[in-house]
């Protein structure tokens, strides 16, 4: 049996895979930050390294 443990953030323009334990978990979804979780309200990225999410 496999135990998931990462997942890639529920965010469609975002690259990045986060540990389930780290995640922002919203509406069942999971993911990396605020920002993604909140749908860019004000129009920033996760600000992780290499990811170029909302924009």
């Amino acid at each position: 049996m496999t135990t998931v443990t990462q997942m890639k953030c529920a965010c469609p323009s975002c690259l990045c895979v986060v540990n389930l334990t780290d995640a922002i978990q919203k509406e069942g979804k999971t993911y990396c930050s605020t920002a993604c979780a909140d749908g860019h309200p004000n129009g920033q990225g996760c600000g992780h390294t290499g990811c170029e999410c909302n924009k």
